[in-house]
């Protein structure tokens, strides 16, 4: 499994050059968990990479729930937020992906805009309304091995786009992978008419 980590070894097109970008599933791609998906690159270097899924709910869970299930401080009180359905790799295992006005010995800068904790320590944080200002609680990660993503794009399965702050933090959860392609000037309506003709 490739860590959450930059490489500094390599400078190559090969190396990190998805590191803080979206994923947009093509409206062609019909792969189950992934279909329509807007995934956020959290780190790619020559080993694989790491993203998580930003625009979709992990079912029956919000973060009012899962705070109350971890005996979080403050849980009572939270709103009701969606948690996210990160992929399919380690489900178990929590991400939040968060502005970078919060830091830990264990978040993982993504770039100026994004980091990365996977600790309780936040959790706890943002019981007390401590935390991050913006932030997305991920369950699982989707994964790439070497050269994995790369395929993947060459076969035109992924539209990439700049990851910003209002993209994965304020867009609407229900359009935000058709607001994502259409930054590109990408409908996806007109995709589906086109393909309901054929």
């Amino acid at each position: 499994m490739m860590k959450l980590n930059k490489s500094k070894e390599d400078n190559s097109k090969s190396d990190g050059y998805l590191t803080g970008k979206l994923l947009v599933a093509n409206p062609f791609l019909d792969d189950g968990q992934l279909t329509r998906s807007v995934i956020y690159v959290c780190g790619h270097d020559a080993h694989g990479a790491i993203g998580l899924i930003v625009n979709k709910p992990a079912s029956d869970l919000t973060l009012k729930k899962l705070l109350i299930q971890l005996e979080i401080q403050g849980a009572y009180e939270m709103e009701d937020t969606p948690v996210y359905y990160g992929g399919p790799v380690e489900i178990s295992r929590g991400f939040v992906l968060h502005t970078t006005d919060y830091k830990t010995d264990s978040t993982v800068s993504v770039n100026a805009d994004f980091s990365v904790t996977s600790t309780l320590q936040v959790l706890r944080a943002l019981g007390k309304k401590d935390g991050p200002e913006k932030f997305l609680v991920c369950l699982g990660y989707v994964g790439w091995g070497a050269a994995q993503l790369d395929q993947e794009i060459q076969e035109r399965g992924w539209l990439i786009i700049d990851g910003t702050p209002g993209l994965v933090f304020d867009a609407y959860l229900e359009t935000k992978w058709r607001t994502s392609l259409m930054t590109i000037g990408v409908d996806p309506l007109i995709f589906s008419l086109e393909s309901g003709h054929a």
